[in-house]
């Protein structure tokens, strides 16, 4: 398997780097559709509208700090990415059927491809011995 390098005498094998790159996309997203929310909030639902904005906005903070925590070969950053792709797998679930199923699917790819990578030996190995 080929690595790219991270650091003086470190190696982050590929899978771990693929799982961090879309960890990280996935986090921009959520940060955008927080702003996105904002733009939609009308006074109606004020309140509705700004707490989804924050979780949003939080949550996708959380994943890019873990996703660089990834990058970085951080032990730490392992769990919360899995617990998020594990939740994802979840609202694919509920959102499975109808029109929501192309969204759906793209959840379920996304959530293995980060799942695989995550779990997969050599992101284990090079995460151990990068913390």
């Amino acid at each position: 398997m080929s690595t790219a390098p991270s650091g003086p005498g470190l190696d982050r094998p590929v899978p771990l780097t693929v799982a961090a790159s879309v960890a990280a996309i996935e986090g921009v997203l959520l940060v955008l559709l927080g702003v996105l929310e904002v733009l939609a909030i009308s006074s109606s639902r004020l309140t509705l509208g700004v707490t989804t904005a924050v979780f949003f906005v939080a949550y996708g903070a959380a994943l890019l700090l873990c996703a660089w925590g990834l990058w970085r070969l951080r032990l730490w950053a392992r769990s919360p990415v899995v617990l998020g792709q594990l939740i994802q797998l979840g609202l694919a679930w509920n959102l499975r059927g109808g029109e929501t199923t192309p969204v759906a699917v793209a959840l379920v790819v996304v959530a293995f491809v980060v799942l695989v990578g995550l779990l997969h030996p050599a992101s284990t190995e090079a995460l151990l011995e990068g913390d």
